[in-house]
């Protein structure tokens, strides 16, 4: 168990992606892990995806067929092992280094 679950719905943010990301990979808080619900992308986010995973083991990857935000968001949940959860949207990114910590 790790203390927060980050899921992150994913749909064709190949743009975007790699910013939201680092904006989490750079949290002080570092007992975390992110789920990434790839929401059924027809562009490069999947190879995105892929390429965190590989630099960062606390990156977890899943995908289903398109459903939505929502869908992709309560898909992270159930596969959740943090004692808390937070969400961030792919487009998006966390203020500074301490907002999950602060949270």
């Amino acid at each position: 168990m790790c203390k927060i679950s980050v899921i992150v719905p994913v749909y064709n943010a190949e743009d975007t992606l790699e910013t939201a990301l680092s904006s989490v990979f750079m949290q002080t808080l570092t007992d975390i892990e992110i789920l990434c619900i790839n929401d059924g992308s027809t562009d490069h986010s999947a190879d995105v995806l892929t390429s965190a995973q590989r630099r960062d083991g606390r990156v977890r990857c899943l995908t289903q067929e398109n459903a939505g935000a929502g869908m992709a968001r309560n898909k992270g949940i159930a596969e959740a092992k943090g004692e808390y959860i937070a969400f961030l949207d792919a487009d998006d990114l966390y203020p500074g280094p301490y907002a999950l910590e602060t949270l």
